[in-house]
């Protein structure tokens, strides 16, 4: 299964060049090199590989780094298909976690996250995009991929924790459940807000 989107160009790419249509993929475990390329050593965040919401916090803290990429690197060899990868070309160039809410204990230890219903729903957890590819327009064909990867999987309802910083700038590193903004473009809707600025958002698959 593929999605391809058109973005606009990165910021390192000259203006006058146009960024070639992303390619989106689900991670299997042939496509674990291209994780590890695209996170890089420090596991996308000082050592997370995407485990914060799928371990114990104490198991998360004391895997960061080696433990945490062993632990990720079982769940991908397990076919689970946690997530999609964009490509630009060959490069993977951006990391969109997506699973049943049930994957991710962590979650449901979340006061502000907890279960709005008992709709079972897919969460999109968190994003990792390349540097260069930062505040190009990749989050939003990105989420349009992964609700057609969960519909494809026969889920009904996608399910997001984005910041929602309103007019205040917020570094777009730091954004890495994503923005309410990409949401709302991607057609999330709204369906919780227990902080001032973290909504859960939501779209349903007909």
């Amino acid at each position: 299964m593929s999605h391809r989107a058109p973005v606009g160009a990165p910021s390192a790419r000259s203006a006058a060049r146009a960024a070639p249509p992303l390619l989106f993929r689900p991670l299997t475990p042939s496509r674990w090199p291209d994780l590890v390329r695209l996170f890089g050593p420090r596991g996308a965040s000082g050592g997370c590989w995407c485990m914060y919401w799928r371990r114990k916090r104490s198991e998360y803290v004391r895997g960061k780094g080696a433990g945490n990429r062993a632990a990720f690197r079982k769940v991908v060899r397990a076919g689970e298909l946690p997530g999609l990868l964009a490509y630009d070309g060959l490069r993977p160039v951006a990391w969109c976690a997506v699973a049943p809410r049930a994957a991710y204990p962590g979650l449901a230890n979340s006061r502000i996250l907890a279960p709005v219903d008992e709709r079972q729903v897919w969460s999109i957890s968190c994003f990792y995009v390349q540097r260069d590819y930062r505040r190009a327009g990749v989050t939003v064909p990105l989420l349009r991929a992964a609700v057609d990867h969960v519909k494809q999987r026969g889920g009904c309802v996608v399910e997001g924790y984005p910041i929602d910083p309103g007019p205040s700038p917020f570094p777009s590193a730091f954004a890495w459940t994503g923005l309410a903004s990409a949401f709302r473009k991607a057609g999330f809707k709204e369906v919780a807000r227990r902080s001032a600025t973290r909504p859960i958002m939501r779209i349903r698959i007909a």
